[in-house]
């Protein structure tokens, strides 16, 4: 009995994983969030409520007014880099450890700040507004006055809300009343759950009975429901009249919500509001946002705490070989501020600087129209993806179906031969109406081989009959609604179903001649080629449910009075039901091996007494109350032999444009995808080989349905025997799996070329995101389009929203937004890689900017009898990392190895990022040998070359020192672009022009004479040439992968 309850450890596990989740209980019964509890809501009442409610608002913000502020300081403070440059500005205020102007500290730390909290302030108004326009949505209120309209944030618990066709559901409701003449409505539930598939949902009957909407606020009645929670698939509620005599009481489930999010797709409905904000399904399945801080930032923050490392040892030595004289812990200090440019404050400011160059870079790019980043803090995590996470529906797929296969066993009907279907329905309509009506029957019934055409026509009756599709009928300005449904006219006629499977085949059987004009809970209607109306009485409906991968249907033709049982279903099941054939299995095969979803259609005909003694064991099993649906599946199973077997049928989801070019891509640079759908495993499975997310080469295991530790145990081991094998499995299953065996699941899932993961609750889609960063270490890259992806889209390292038919949500969620799947090869590959590679140009160029000039201050302290005397003051200390070599370092940005045809057309440069060699202890320590060899070749030279005054060691050294860096962003760069050259040219300007200003620091008249011009030529040379000879020959003898491309 316990393996039919919902496992509950794993949500657990998740609140407590997910920091934002963690407080004490104690704060939140402060802040009037108390334990849920059940509770009675009385219709139109909201003010007889037994307990507080939240507002029902929509807020996706990470910070409000007052933590603004203090939040966006403590992210920025909790990282050592900007902790250690406020320690080192704040000690500037105590004199004895002043070196210079409080300006050289504090006008740095302040500009990365200012442009840290005015980017955080342009993003959290952006959500502001977006949640605004949610929350100002209007919508019609029942009261005692009347109709009124409320706003959505303004709607309680307790309140009556009338909702519009294709208006979204603002609250979690029960469903009361529809203006729908069959008493239902349809629903739209693909921004909850991810299915495409309208759901019917019922309104309480003794609600529906009520003359007019008004006559809900005259009765005396409650809705007694469950406390709020997280499952989106199951409600236990009732409903009760007191003012009836005697007492209505019905039972609610989860046909009678309407939940928030899901969209009315027929007719308007009246609702009592149940939950409101944060007890709303939607938005309990969904994590709150989080500040997502870049793999390569805590890298950066990694290589800076060894640089403090080197400081701290640096200036330890100066004190040791002073032999700790005097009061050597203030020189200690001393030395350590003298030293403190080996961390370059500048580095913070040029990578943030650098991600939103990136970011315009990727809005600009005119082959991915319509992209947005909607994060500018993490461009670089998108060179370093190895999980590509994607939802399949509207995503992979456009989610239009389209019927592409008939299939009679000796001959089947692709698109291009649909017209001979259609005119052997025309001649059999034709033929039968040339026969008297009396001998018709017989003459069809009494043919021993059955021609061709009657043998189309039973599989198109069949198909036109066998569903749940309702025609409905809309005014389209000319003609009204009453007088369409009278003429059932053509134009105004659209089908509503559950499933866009069912209404492509009805709107094929259309196509062919035969039309489903009318339907309601009792008989359907088709139309012949020549006009005629077919009438058919709906006996029983046996509909498809996920266990039976099977729907049928028993009618009675009207005018034959003949009665019928249809069958349609997954080849599995119908395989046994159908007569023995020889070409079942070996086709479905070959129609399943293109991608299409195969439905097999079969028939059986009934006598009278056949059916009357069927119906009399159906009704006796209804009514029986112990195991009733095994004893109801009993007796209809009892029909399902030996079924006459008419045609297979072939649907295809149709893929986004050139999916599997960019899923081949995906592939081809180490990328892994994994597949995370709400929909079902057939559907899925379908979807994954016609993407070629699974190539055809490889096998697939689906991974049966376990309920318990042994059964995922024996299905754990079976997989384990497979090799280079897909794997499919469901959200039940999965579920298990990681309750009793993550460890183990998680290695196996690993190993996977593809997984595929079916039935997923959107909670679910974010604890797989979660396992995947846990047990990898990898970086992680979600993509979706729906409000079920928002979770996922929110957990990973890297979110990717589509903008599509389900709206808007996940891409507003997301950290990039596109508008295609297969934008994202470009996103990653080119945008991804220049971005990463890019950036570790940049921080390792400015690092050792810095430690050139920090090891000409080693070498001059330590000449000068370790005076901490600094060598260059004022000007001169902030011009260096400013105006003289900004430009020219910070135009690395722009910098690429490979042009974007290139990238896209061979991925597998990609991998290389995946090991992070641009940015690794090693390539560190090169520039760091480069930064003190440079360094000391300067100081050295200068010491060496001037004769008799110390302002000549600061002009020739810091002349050099200039030129040398403007050299080594020269030697650096791998594509000239024409600002790189400005910006070398205008630094070089800006140095000769500020030297007529800087007679403080440097004798003018001495940069004037050949004396200064050859020595700072002969030291720039000796500095720089010997890396050029370098990288000539390593590039001669070991050129890297991409130069092999662009030679």
């Amino acid at each position: 009995m316990t393996d039919n309850i919902p496992l509950q450890p794993v949500r657990q596990k998740k609140r407590m994983d997910s920091k934002h989740r963690s407080g004490c209980c104690d704060c939140l019964r402060c802040c009037g969030r108390r334990d849920p509890r059940p509770r009675t809501v009385w219709l139109g009442h909201p003010e007889k409520r037994d307990q507080r409610y939240p507002r029902n608002v929509i807020n996706n913000q990470k910070y409000n007014f007052f933590t603004f502020l203090p939040g966006v300081l403590f992210n920025q403070f909790k990282y050592f880099f900007n902790l250690y440059f406020l320690l080192l500005a704040c000690s500037q205020f105590v004199v004895e450890m002043r070196l210079g102007a409080l300006y050289t500290y504090w006008v740095p730390l302040g500009f990365v700040l200012a442009v840290t909290v005015i980017r955080e302030a342009a993003e959290e108004i952006r959500c502001y507004m977006r949640d605004k326009e949610v929350n100002s949505q209007i919508y019609s209120k029942l009261t005692a006055r009347g109709t009124v309209k409320v706003k959505s944030s303004n709607i309680q618990v307790g309140d009556l809300i009338i909702v519009e066709k294709n208006q979204r559901v603002p609250a979690d409701m029960i469903f009361l009343r529809t203006s729908e003449k069959n008493g239902s409505c349809f629903l739209r539930t693909d921004q909850l759950d991810g299915e495409t598939d309208w759901k019917l949902r019922l309104p309480v009957t003794c609600t529906q009975r009520l003359p007019t909407a008004s006559d809900l606020l005259q009765i005396r009645s409650y809705v007694y429901a469950e406390e709020p929670n997280i499952d989106i698939h199951n409600f236990v509620g009732t409903f009760t009249r007191e003012d009836s005599d005697p007492p209505v009481n019905e039972s609610l489930s989860i046909e009678n919500t309407l939940w928030a999010s899901t969209v009315i797709a027929s007719g308007t409905v009246v609702g009592v509001v149940l939950y409101t904000g944060r007890e709303l399904r939607s938005v309990m399945n969904t994590s709150n946002p989080r500040s997502k801080i870049g793999l390569f930032d805590l890298e950066v923050n990694c290589l800076t705490k060894i640089l403090f490392g080197a400081l701290v040892v640096v200036s330890l030595v100066m004190v040791a070989l002073q032999h700790f004289a005097g009061r050597w812990y203030l020189q200690i200090i001393r030395f350590l501020l003298l030293f403190s440019n080996i961390i370059p404050i500048s580095l913070r400011v040029n990578l943030d600087m650098g991600k939103i160059v990136y970011s315009w870079v990727i809005r600009r790019d005119s082959k991915i129209p319509g992209t947005v980043v909607r994060s500018s803090t993490i461009p670089e995590q998108l060179g370093r993806i190895s999980y590509v996470l994607t939802d399949k529906t509207g995503t992979l797929t456009q989610n239009e179906m389209v019927f592409k296969r008939l299939h009679l066993g000796t001959v089947a009907y692709g698109l291009d031969s649909m017209d001979e279907v259609q005119s052997h329905i025309f001649s059999i309509y034709t033929q039968q109406s040339q026969d008297p009506p009396a001998v018709k029957g017989l003459t069809l019934a009494t043919k021993v081989r059955k021609t061709m055409s009657s043998r189309v026509h039973e599989a198109v009756k069949a198909i036109a009959l066998c569903h749940n599709v309702t025609p409905v009928y809309e005014s389209n300005g000319v003609t009204d609604q009453a007088e369409a449904e009278r003429h059932y006219e053509d134009s105004c006629r659209v089908y509503q179903a559950s499933s866009p499977d069912e209404v492509a085949l009805v709107q094929w059987t259309e196509s062919v001649g035969l039309t489903l004009v009318g339907r309601d809970q009792s008989s359907v209607q088709l139309r012949t080629p020549g006009g005629h109306i077919l009438n058919f009485t709906i006996l029983q409906i046996f509909p498809f449910t996920y266990e039976s991968k099977r729907m049928g249907i028993i009618v009675r033709d009207e005018s034959t009075g003949e009665i019928t049982f249809y069958m349609k279903g997954a080849d599995v099941v119908m395989a046994a039901i159908v007569q023995y054939n020889d070409w079942l299995e070996e086709e479905c095969g070959n129609m399943a091996r293109e991608g299409l979803r195969v439905l097999v259609v079969a028939k059986k005909s009934l006598t009278e007494e056949q059916y009357q003694d069927f119906e009399a064991r159906y009704v006796q099993a209804k009514l029986s109350v112990h195991d009733r649906s095994l004893k109801v599946a009993t007796v209809i199973e009892s029909l399902e032999m030996e079924m006459e077997l008419l045609c297979l049928t072939g649907v295809e989801d149709q893929l986004q444009t050139d999916v599997r070019p960019t899923l081949e891509t995906l592939r081809n640079a180490g990328i892994k995808v994994w597949m995370l759908t709400g929909d079902k495993l057939e559907t899925a499975t379908c979807t994954a080989k016609n993407a070629h997310l699974v190539t055809r080469t490889q096998d697939i295991h689906i991974f049966r349905l376990v309920t318990n530790r042994g059964e995922a145990h024996l299905e754990l081991n079976a997989f384990r025997r497979k090799h280079d094998c897909a794997l499919v499995i469901s959200g039940d299953s999965l579920e298990v799996c990681l309750k009793y065996y993550e460890y183990e699941f998680m290695e196996l899932a690993c190993q996977c070329p593809a997984v595929v993961c079916c039935r997923c609750a959107p909670t679910q889609k974010a604890q797989i995101v979660r396992l995947l960063q846990e047990r990898t270490g990898k970086l992680t890259c979600a993509v979706g389009d729906g409000g079920n992806d928002v979770s996922m889209i929110q957990e990973a390292d890297c979110g990717v929203g589509v903008e599509g038919k389900e709206g808007k949500q996940a891409s507003l969620a997301a950290d990039f937004s596109i508008t295609q799947f297969k934008h994202l090869g470009r996103l990653l590959m080119v945008h991804g890689r220049n971005s990463y590679k890019r950036s570790a140009a940049l921080s390792q160029f400015v690092i050792h900017r810095s430690l050139c000039i920090s090891t000409m201050q080693a070498v001059f302290s330590s000449v000068f009898y370790f005076a901490s005397v600094p060598l260059y003051q004022g000007f001169l200390i902030i011009g260096y990392s400013t105006i003289y070599t900004m430009f020219p370092v910070f135009s690395l940005v722009l910098d690429k190895d490979v042009k974007s045809e290139v990238a896209m057309l061979y991925p597998e440069l990609y991998k290389d990022l995946l090991k992070g060699r641009p940015l690794s202890y090693k390539t560190f320590l090169i520039w760091v040998l480069i930064s003190i060899y440079q360094g000391s070749i300067i100081m050295y030279g200068a010491l060496l070359l001037f004769e008799s005054e110390f302002v000549h060691i600061v002009a020739i050294s810091f002349t050099s020192l200039i030129l040398t860096e403007l050299l080594m962003v020269a030697l650096t760069i791998q594509t000239w672009h024409w600002l790189m050259i400005v910006a070398e040219l205008l630094s070089l300007s800006c140095y000769i022009a500020s030297l007529v200003f800087l007679h403080e620091f440097i004798d003018v008249y001495f940069i004037a004479t050949l004396s200064f011009l050859w020595k700072v030529t002969v030291i720039t040379l000796v500095s720089c040439l010997p890396l050029y000879v370098l990288k000539y020959l390593r590039r001669r003898f070991s050129p890297p992968s991409y130069s092999k491309l662009t030679s």
